[in-house]
């Protein structure tokens, strides 16, 4: 928790208490449903709350503009960034139906009226979005079409390791134009080892 303080001084006294709330109820959520991984519960914070804050570096988020999570599992990015943002309209999608009770359970708890937890596959959503967010979820030449009908601005996407190959397979493909992708460093904002490898996937203006 002191590390999200660290990286983020400007939150309210809520902001503050709805993250120190994040793990109490992921801790008691887990020990029914198993959506984090027991060794991941130790670095919680870090491994999950602080690697979805990452995109808080990089979007932009105005009022009442619509947000979907892609593949949330347990509610990650999306919760983290539905309390940074919470003037945004967030929906959370997942198709396995024990990780989306975690993530509405816990968006209630917290009392995030602006989340929305969907149990549907991407593929199933009609509603058109402002910004798309997903972390890992799977390949980007998988992704990517997943989101065309949602007609969205950008897609800001958590990934980790070596993404050359993906990108070329985009590329090649003609999913994405090079030109319309940004390729961010998280390690240029938070300073940890764990963060090395990890990266931002930015495409603008699909």
């Amino acid at each position: 928790m002191d590390r999200i303080l660290q990286y983020f001084p400007e939150l309210t006294q809520t902001q503050i208490e709805q993250f120190r709330m994040l793990k109490p109820l992921y801790e008691d959520w887990n020990a029914k449903i198993n959506v984090i991984s027991r060794k991941d519960m130790d670095s919680f914070y870090l491994h999950h709350v602080l690697h979805s804050l990452a995109l808080a570096k990089v979007m932009k988020v105005k009022e009442s503009e619509k947000i979907i999570d892609i593949g949330t599992g347990g509610g990650f990015p999306g919760i983290p960034l539905a309390v940074i943002f919470p003037h945004g309209d967030f929906t959370l999608c997942d198709s396995i139906g024990k990780k989306t009770k975690v993530a509405a359970a816990v968006a209630e708890s917290l009392g995030l009226k602006n989340v929305k937890v969907v149990n549907k596959r991407a593929e199933e959503i009609s509603e058109q979005f402002d910004h798309i967010i997903s972390r890992a979820v799977t390949s980007l030449d998988n992704f990517i079409p997943w989101t065309k009908k949602m007609k969205a601005r950008s897609i800001y996407l958590l990934k980790g390791g070596d993404i050359d190959a993906e990108l070329d397979t985009c590329f090649v493909k003609g999913i994405i134009n090079p030109k319309t992708l940004t390729l961010m460093d998280i390690s240029l904002w938070f300073k940890e080892e764990w963060f090395e490898e990890k990266k931002i996937v930015t495409v603008n203006n699909l």
